[in-house]
């Protein structure tokens, strides 16, 4: 049997029927229609639209025309109605977006139009929404570190709408920061770094929230900097502030998105033992003795590549982006290696260490250490 051919009219068209009585429906998803919808639509998904006529249109004589975003799904909704027995159906060719580019009369939500306008791209997506925008809204995620990760994670994560960012870091900017560390410009050379990455942030989303800590992370303060995070990214450039991170996030059962960087290459992960004990590993499961000093030279010693801490902070920023929303599969158990010479991606597994002398099921917090002289000793 052949579809049943509908009428399509063109948006200026529809107005004038609307006008004279006739029912507009908007066929998008909630979170389509959340950033803007032909003023005076109906709104109602399509597949619940067709899965129930006439709960929603009541009469199949009424004139109802549909419109989507392009014109596409409308059709097929009139195609699934005049299959029911409505009589009087036509789409909007060009959908909403024809609608628009026409300056025909569109409504937004009331409120906060901000949030539906910078925020449009995501609440298109069905895996966020609008639901999924609001928890990013309300959640808070520590940055140790406002250096060459902290900076494209601090970057991409409140461009995204996290709500609240917290910042710790005990440095200034510095003239060789600048081929890497995208916050800091030139201008603010002396400045300190969490001040520096405050102006930027706000500049770029003044509706995240930056509490600035300019202070080095140690095992007296990391608690409170940590306090009520629900994400930590680990953008610090020592073996010291890794394990401690690491030993305050299992006790406080907070993900750790881990990143690294040397040279040419990069590395991140997911540390989410805190928990899922036994099951996710954390990073004395990775590292349970750090590399000797000389084996492992930080960025002023050995240089590093400006963009890699880009690759590595953007990656970071996703994953911190998966955990808060629950998409996806994280890093957790694996060890994402970059090599920016090769251009290449290869994946270690990570097993959780069942002797584990921190996050081994059962095991009680053995406290807080000397981190620098536990990493000088190895």
């Amino acid at each position: 049997m052949n579809d049943p051919v509908i009428l399509e009219i063109s948006p200026a068209q529809a107005l004038a029927r609307q006008r004279v009585g006739a029912l507009l429906v908007d066929v998008r998803e909630a979170h389509e229609r959340a950033t803007g919808h032909a003023a005076g639509a109906l709104g109602v998904a399509r597949a619940e639209l067709e899965a129930n006529p006439i709960a929603t249109l009541h009469d199949r004589s009424l004139e109802v025309l549909l419109i989507c975003q392009s014109g596409a799904r409308s059709l097929r909704a009139a195609q699934a109605l005049c299959a029911c027995g409505f009589t009087n159906v036509a789409s909007v060719a060009g959908g909403t977006t024809r609608w628009m580019a026409e300056g025909l009369p569109i409504a937004k939500p009331d409120g906060d139009v901000d949030f539906f306008e910078r925020y449009s791209r995501h609440l298109r997506l069905p895996e966020i929404g609008e639901q999924g925008q609001r928890k990013l809204e309300a959640a808070r995620v520590v940055l140790i570190g406002a250096g060459g990760l902290g900076a494209p994670a601090a970057f991409y994560l409140a461009a995204a709408g996290v709500g609240t960012l917290v910042l710790a870091d005990d440095d200034v900017v510095d003239r060789s920061n600048l081929q890497r560390q995208i916050l800091h410009v030139d201008a603010r050379i002396g400045m300190g770094k969490v001040e520096s990455a405050r102006i930027a942030l706000a500049a770029l989303n003044p509706r995240t929230r930056i509490a600035a800590f300019a202070q080095r992370v140690t095992a007296a303060n990391v608690e409170s900097i940590l306090a009520g995070a629900d994400v930590v990214v680990d953008g610090a450039d020592n073996f010291a502030a890794r394990y401690l991170l690491n030993d305050a996030c299992v006790k406080l059962g907070v993900p750790l998105v881990y990143g690294a960087v040397h040279r040419f290459e990069g590395q991140v992960s997911v540390f989410d033992a805190g928990r899922r004990r036994g099951i996710a590993p954390c990073y004395r499961c990775l590292f349970p003795e750090p590399p000797p000093p000389e084996a492992a030279p930080n960025c002023a010693q050995a240089g590093v590549l400006g963009v890699l801490p880009g690759v590595i902070g953007m990656l970071q920023a996703t994953e911190a982006l998966k955990l808060l929303l629950g998409l996806g599969q994280s890093l957790a158990g694996r060890l994402l290696h970059f090599d920016a010479l090769a251009m290449g991606f290869r994946e270690t597994r990570l097993s959780p260490d069942p002797q584990c002398p921190l996050c081994a099921p059962g095991r009680e917090f053995p406290g807080y250490i000397d981190y620098a002289a536990f990493c000088a000793s190895a």
